[in-house]
């Protein structure tokens, strides 16, 4: 069997969190937290919807992203919102953008400055949403979305995060965040 196209140079990869779509966000993130135990991490409003963050692990802002939106019917393709992959370094962000990039079967790609982790988004041949991302070294309220250039080198992308984040309310480093999740998760 052959090797597959850009085998050598896809990075590491950890699943770290999922997003679905939700009719009724208030009462999912209750469902989630008093069955599951998740806690609240943020929410805010995107892309004309509403998002609550979850997470139940003091690393990670969130494990469980909600989003309103979701289309009418209940089964497969319609609670599905994206699924994330964490890697260590922007340099593997660079080389899944070119491996996928690459790809016929892959029309969107975008690279995206949470704040608080640098992403690169792209949808797979059914239109399912797929997330690579890294934590940066700041915790700001989500959602934040910007703009990411990984054409810059890493020091300028870093320049560039600090001074999007300035002000933003819930800047933190991410240590201070994480140590506040861990109390807050037990």
């Amino acid at each position: 069997m052959a090797a597959s196209p850009g085998a050598a140079v896809r990075p590491p990869l950890r699943l770290r969190h999922m997003g679905m779509y939700v009719w009724d966000i208030e009462r999912m993130a209750a469902f989630y937290q008093e069955v599951l135990g998740f806690v609240q991490t943020d929410k805010g409003f995107v892309r004309g919807h509403d998002v609550v963050f979850l997470s139940r692990d003091p690393k990670a802002h969130h494990q469980l992203v909600m989003e309103t939106g979701r289309p009418p019917g209940r089964g497969p393709g319609h609670g599905l919102q994206q699924i994330s992959f964490q890697v260590d370094k922007l340099d593997d962000l660079r080389a899944m953008r070119a491996l996928v990039g690459s790809r016929g079967d892959v029309e969107r790609i975008q690279p995206v400055d949470h704040g608080n982790s640098w992403s690169l988004y792209f949808w797979d041949p059914e239109d399912n949403r797929v997330e690579i991302y890294l934590d940066t070294p700041w915790h700001v309220d989500q959602p934040f979305l910007q703009p990411l250039d990984l054409d810059q080198s890493d020091e300028q992308i870093h320049a560039s995060t600090e001074a999007h984040i300035q002000g933003k309310a819930g800047l933190k480093p991410m240590s201070l965040w994480q140590e506040e999740m861990a109390r807050l998760v037990g």
